[in-house]
């Protein structure tokens, strides 16, 4: 099958959505589809080593400058689809290359799949600071992006949960992104501990996401005081970047916390393996995660996780032996410190963690995925013969 990916972000944008999409594209190639990227021109792509990745021009989005959206496109991506004999489309993006993605499919009459990545009602405070667009916006445009489409994946039950409450109609599946096990599974690289000045036996949690508002790395650091009581020597690792950065700095200063909190900035996506094996913990206060995808790549790379709770996380995270996921902050706090004193009361179990690891993996999500895919298909044959 040929497929086309239409995103607004992919590499060398650094997110979950273009991780997702990677994953995706990587595991449908192995097993012998060509897949092909449709997405925005970026001033940091290297668009000579870029076979199958067709960029359209763009511009930085407003208010979130790393994120770009496409002003031209509609007719030349058409044109690129239909001469590569495209059979399906699956769109990324509710914004420009998402637009162009379901135009492509009604023009080539071919099937048009949508992944709806995003709860956007956790980033309004975006758009002129939060005060132009309300829910309703986003329902209003969710619903008018979801019309026609033959298929929606939805990362997790809440992002499910809201499609419906906004009345979407078109067929949906809850198929969580997998990571890739082998990457996650092989021996990291280099001494990340010694680089960053810490000793191989210091307690460390690792926390590694955008440093946007939404992701609630504050939260997590105010936590910090009442962890080093019970754990004086324990150091957070920050790994990211985003607009939040100096408000994050500034609040580790305010606490004096500069000797047990380290900023890394952004990282390449190949590094992170290294990243979440060196850390005795990957922590996350945020709750505005539609699925959470640091949170199985660190489960991949054998490393207990503390989050929040939600249906998702609950479910992933049944047993101690895996992680722990909380409802209150003094919940959080006891639960990473428990972990951190007592990190042998917690044995690992083979055979739900290889259950995980199937659950988890990119394998058995493109599993899931293809199979969407031909029944979509099927689905689309069927109505054209009918009509």
């Amino acid at each position: 099958m040929k497929i086309g990916l239409f995103t607004d972000t992919y590499f060398p944008q650094v997110s979950g959505v273009a991780t997702s999409i990677k994953t995706l594209r990587d595991e449908l190639e192995r097993r012998g589809h060509q897949v092909y990227i449709f997405t925005t021109t970026d001033p940091n792509a290297n668009e000579d080593q870029e076979a199958g990745i067709y960029r359209f021009s763009s511009i930085p989005f407003i208010s979130f400058t790393e994120r770009r959206i496409a002003v031209r496109g509609l007719f030349q991506a058409t044109q690129i689809a239909k001469k590569l004999g495209i059979d399906l489309v699956h769109t990324q993006t509710e914004f420009s290359m998402g637009m162009i993605g379901k135009f492509v499919a009604r023009n080539l009459n071919i099937p048009c799949l949508h992944t709806y990545h995003t709860m956007y009602e956790d980033y309004l405070h975006y758009v002129a600071n939060g005060r132009l667009l309300k829910p309703i916006h986003v329902k209003e445009g969710t619903l008018a992006f979801c019309h026609h489409l033959d298929g929606i994946v939805a990362p997790s039950k809440r992002v499910l949960d809201k499609l419906t409450d906004y009345g979407v109609k078109s067929p949906i599946r809850i198929i969580p992104t997998g990571v890739d096990l082998q990457h996650y599974e092989a021996a990291a690289t280099g001494d990340v501990r010694a680089e960053l000045g810490l000793t191989a036996d210091q307690p460390v949690l690792l926390s590694l996401s955008r440093l946007a508002y939404e992701k609630d790395v504050d939260t997590l650091i105010d936590q910090m005081p009442t962890i080093l009581e019970a754990v004086s020597n324990a150091h957070l690792v920050i790994v990211g970047d985003g607009p939040a950065a100096d408000d994050l700095h500034a609040e580790v200063a305010r606490l004096g916390l500069q000797d047990h909190v380290t900023f890394t900035g952004e990282i390449n996506n190949q590094n992170v393996n290294a990243y979440y094996k060196m850390a005795d913990l990957f922590v996350s206060t945020s709750n505005s995660e539609s699925q959470g995808l640091t949170y199985i790549e660190a489960m991949a790379a054998d490393t207990k996780v503390v989050v929040a709770s939600s249906p998702y996380t609950d479910d992933l995270i049944n047993d101690p032996s895996l992680g722990k996921t909380f409802t209150t902050l003094a919940e959080f706090s006891a639960d990473v410190i428990d972990y951190l004193q007592h990190p042998a009361a917690f044995p690992d179990k083979p055979e739900l963690r290889q259950q995980k690891l199937h659950d988890i993996s990119a394998a058995y999500f493109v599993d899931q995925v293809s199979a969407f895919y031909q029944d979509a298909v099927s689905r689309y044959v069927g109505t054209e013969n009918k009509e």
